[in-house]
């Protein structure tokens, strides 16, 4: 599980700690977050693997896997660390580009081969990405370029790996407050989704836990939105 210290990837860590996995829990720089999220994790009787890795680094994805025997080989991978810069078409940097690629989008893929090359039969991905891919932020020009990426990845995924391996994704419109942002920004949000309220991140792992469990869905991208895509 990538990302899992906080926000949505702690959701999801918690999620599969109460259904009963155990957990190799992947970090950035959130370490207190991560040991906090940990501990919870263990309190709901999950053997927890903290890793603390940057995923801007290519060789990142050979780490986050153990070979030291602590857990049995991973069959599951959640891809969920991810950046979510501030940038425009005609202000991103090659500094920046770089960056939310590499994390956004590189590191999954990495991590997907690492992880398929250890699984020991069957196991499922899957991967975090946005609705917004389909109606793109102005604003988040490389983070929406790197997620649609993720995107036709999790499809072609897919098919490179069947039958042995499932792949899917979960698109999230408004789940919690972007960071900077608060509760009344979700609020403004709200008015123009269908459901009319955000989502928070229980309906997210749930529909996380439905797509590793269920043994005849792959390539499948589900939004988490609330309707927000149908205006």
């Amino acid at each position: 599980m990538t990302g899992g210290g906080h926000r949505v990837g702690r959701a999801i860590v918690l999620a599969l700690a109460e259904a009963g996995a155990d957990l190799i829990l992947h970090y950035g720089r959130s370490s207190d977050a991560a040991e906090r999220t940990a501990e919870e994790a263990a309190g709901r009787g999950a053997r927890v693997h903290l890793v603390s890795a940057d995923l801007s680094d290519p060789a990142a994805a050979r780490t986050v896997f153990p070979d030291d025997g602590d857990l049995p080989p991973a069959s599951l991978l959640v891809n969920s660390a991810a950046v979510f810069p501030e940038d425009r078409l005609d202000d991103v940097t090659p500094e920046q580009w770089d960056r939310t690629l590499a994390v956004n989008l590189r590191a999954p893929i990495l991590l997907t081969q690492a992880f398929a090359a250890r699984v020991p039969e069957d196991g499922a991905v899957v991967n975090v990405t946005d609705w917004r891919t389909a109606r793109p932020y102005r604003e988040h020009f490389s983070y929406t370029v790197a997620k649609s990426g993720l995107d036709g990845f999790t499809t072609a995924a897919a098919e490179a790996l069947a039958p042995r391996i499932r792949v899917n994704g979960v698109a999230l419109g408004a789940i919690l407050p972007p960071p900077g942002k608060d509760s009344e920004y979700l609020k403004e949000l709200a008015r123009e989704i269908p459901v009319e309220r955000v989502g928070g991140t229980g309906p997210v792992a749930e529909a996380v836990l439905f797509l590793l469990r269920n043994d005849f869905v792959t390539g499948e991208i589900i939004r988490i939105d609330g309707g927000a895509h149908l205006r």
